[in-house]
């Protein structure tokens, strides 16, 4: 299991012009993964997804807070000392073009984390081309027909798949998955996706999911949890299924209003929700991140800043709770984690398009 407690990240920018700027990417983010589940970040670009998957990964440090391996703290360790532990989540880059060495063959991409991995556990040579084959087969390819082959002899589904093979010869308990379907062609998308998710059913592999693409994020992960995260804080999170069909803070609500109608079959949500400005990352970090462009902010909002808690129906009674469902329509949050958000006013909202056969 993968934890983390109040996880802060600041980078520094230096320009000519304006001289240093800090640049908040995580501002105290919590998260739970359990051992062969899954959990999906989104937001819009820039929101921090990606850094805090990189940290989850062991590619990138972090400034305050707790990361914990299966309740190993990774704070007081060395470098080297991590090294063990982080091993045990692997990253599925973005581009399957760039992540793959050109002048190797996919058997020299694969002999050579085989090959430590052989070390290690004093394996022998025919281990190492028994597991690159085994791998292979996990990931839906042949390995006759792939091993002798360089990545630009491969279409870019079957170098995603070779990607994902790489990871397994560590035998990770995580895949960080990081836009992994965003640069490959949409026809073989929902095969890589299919495979993932096949993954964490065969092996016990946990999935994290980072996108901006909310229907992927579904299918990964339908029976873990959303997480959705603005400028660097964790602004929603619960079941995935909850999240998406009765979400109750204004950001969420505008991603899923975002999303493109298929007109003649879905009927358009009835609340749809548009953010009053575009994002400005110069903005005051006072008060509610997320205020400025909210339609529905109060004076509370523009001075103090909300906290992550548990919803209940009954907030839906405040005086600028007035287009949601009633309280006594909604009930509360069934059996397992809570459905959670960082709102002095949230309210369920409906936003997303819904099939017609259903209306």
């Amino acid at each position: 299991m993968i934890t983390g407690n109040g996880v802060v990240k600041t980078f520094k920018q230096r320009g000519k012009m304006l001289g240093a700027r800090e640049v908040r990417a995580l501002r105290g983010v919590d998260f739970a993964i359990p051992r062969g589940g899954a959990a999906s970040f989104i937001g819009e670009s820039g929101c921090g997804k990606t850094t805090l998957g990189r940290i989850i990964a062991g590619l990138e440090t972090y400034d305050e807070g707790e990361i914990l391996i299966d309740g190993v703290s990774m704070s007081p360790l060395k470098p080297k000392q991590r090294q063990p532990h982080f091993r045990k989540i692997q990253m599925i880059h973005q581009d399957p073009y760039s992540a793959l060495n050109p002048t190797r063959t996919i058997h020299q991409t694969l002999y050579a984390p085989l090959s430590l991995r052989a070390k290690q556990t004093g394996r022998s040579q025919s281990w190492i081309e028994e597991r690159a084959g085994e791998v292979l087969s996990l990931v839906g390819l042949d390995p006759g027909t792939v091993l002798a082959r360089y990545p630009h002899q491969l279409s870019g589904g079957m170098r995603q798949r070779v990607v994902i093979a790489r990871a397994l010869t560590v035998d990770p308990e995580m895949l960080v998955a990081d836009e992994a379907v965003s640069m490959i062609d949409v026809s073989l998308r929902l095969g890589i996706l299919a495979l993932l998710k096949d993954l964490r059913e065969r092996l016990g592999v946990s999935v994290l999911f980072i996108t901006h693409d909310v229907a992927t994020a579904r299918y990964i992960g339908d029976d873990g949890e959303l997480y959705v995260i603005y400028r660097g804080q964790v602004i929603e999170r619960g079941p995935v299924d909850t999240v998406i069909a009765d979400p109750v803070h204004p950001y969420t609500q505008s991603l899923l209003s975002a999303i493109p109608v298929l007109h003649g079959l879905e009927q358009p949500g009835e609340q749809p929700v548009a953010p009053l400005e575009s994002l400005d990352e110069s903005q005051s970090d006072e008060g509610c991140l997320f205020a400025r462009r909210c339609p529905f902010r109060g004076e509370r909002c523009t001075s103090e800043r909300p906290l992550l808690h548990v919803f209940s129906p009954r907030e839906n009674t405040d005086k600028h709770s007035t287009m949601g469902l009633k309280a006594d329509e909604v009930g509360l949050q069934t059996e397992g984690v809570p459905q959670e958000h960082a709102c002095f006013y949230p309210e369920r909202r409906s936003v997303i398009a819904r099939p017609l056969s259903e209306v």
